[in-house]
């Protein structure tokens, strides 16, 4: 019976044979697909670090009790994610995509690419739950007043804008107008203020979140990427191309102080030790600033890999996570003894990370 029905397919003619083979492929095609979209959850039910790989297109999920990575989730063909936040309360993540490759600095945050919009994970599943398209380039996406609003940039040369968001139902609240080349949106401590750092204007704009409105607009270093929270009642703010460090003071937003890096910084860490930790991207390390109540000091330094990037910390207090770059690993760091415990390999060029506990 084969044998005769492979004789009829063959005695075919060859038009026919090539719809029928078209036919085959696409059928094919469409199972591959339905597969792939029908993918098994990732199940993430304990303490981890979500690392964000900007080249990968990927999160690396770092398992904190023994420092390896045991899922990888998709972001599905989104290009460049940037910084990720996660809400504890509703066990979500939120993932800026930038569409364009900002490893080297940020003097091009104002420029707009396609694909821009926030991503919103199921941080046990893996899965997409919403995905808020941007009109202009969002670096990070954070959670307030108790992660019931999602706060993000879209950054514009000239006037930027923060867009508010309910998380009950992921409607628009509000939009508050800030500066030229708006890059990181980030909340003090203690939550009382929300802090856009406008990189074009070489200021910070400082906002109320409970009521929506503009206090203050601080000039800080020229192309200041995030302003950093830190639980002294301070914000740092990274200043590439002045090469140094701003520290506001939260309550009056007012600069108290300004440190000389003598390199581009990346971004800021304050420790439990009272220490400052500065990545230093272009020598692949950490510097350690201690506070001899006039200045910040250098105090030491700790290598870790290629572009070091961004540094989380866990709720303990001891160790300290930082994304590399160039080197597409995690640094695992004891903050007491300022050593490199593990190294980890995750996706290309990981940049933001975020610790679920």
């Amino acid at each position: 019976m084969t044998k005769n029905i492979m004789l009829k397919i063959s005695e075919l003619p060859a038009a026919l044979l090539r719809v029928l083979m078209l036919g085959l492929l696409l059928g094919a095609s469409s199972c591959a697909e339905l597969s792939h979209d029908d993918h098994e959850d990732a199940n993430v039910n304990y303490p981890c670090a979500y690392v964000v790989n900007g080249y990968g297109n990927t999160i690396s999920v770092i398992r904190l009790s023994d420092t390896t990575v045991s899922a990888t989730l998709s972001l599905h063909g989104a290009m460049y994610p940037h910084h990720i936040a996660y809400d504890s309360v509703r066990k979500i993540l939120a993932v800026a995509i930038t569409g364009m490759d900002l490893s080297g600095g940020h003097d091009h945050s104002g420029e707009s690419v396609d694909g821009l919009k926030i991503m919103i994970l199921d941080a046990v599943t893996g899965r997409v739950v919403k995905e808020i398209p941007c009109k202009g380039m969002p670096h990070n996406a954070t959670f307030v007043r108790n992660g019931s609003e999602l706060w993000f940039g879209e950054a514009d040369s000239v006037r930027s804008t923060v867009r508010v968001y309910s998380t009950a139902n992921w409607t628009a609240l509000k939009s508050i107008v800030v500066g030229g080349g708006l890059s990181e949106v980030t909340v003090s401590a203690d939550g009382t203020r929300v802090f856009a750092t406008n990189t074009k204007d070489s200021s910070v704009t400082v906002i109320d979140p409970e009521l929506y409105s503009v206090l203050a607009t601080v000039p800080v270093g020229a192309t200041p990427v995030g302003a950093w929270p830190a639980a002294n009642g301070f914000m740092y703010v990274d200043n590439e191309r002045s090469r140094s460090v701003t520290e506001i003071d939260v309550k009056t937003a007012t600069v108290r102080r300004t440190i000389d890096c003598g390199f581009m910084p990346a971004y800021v860490l304050y420790t439990p030790t009272k220490e400052l930790w500065v990545t230093d991207a272009t020598d692949g390390r950490i510097v350690w600033f201690t506070d001899s109540g006039t200045e910040w000091q250098k105090a030491g330094e700790i290598v870790t890999g290629l572009q070091a990037h961004a540094l989380a910390m866990n709720g303990a207090g001891t160790l300290v996570y930082c994304t590399n770059q160039g080197a597409s690993t995690v640094s695992v760091i004891d903050i007491a003894r300022h050593t490199v415990v593990a190294t980890v390999a995750v996706g290309r060029q990981p940049n933001g990370i975020v610790i679920r506990e």
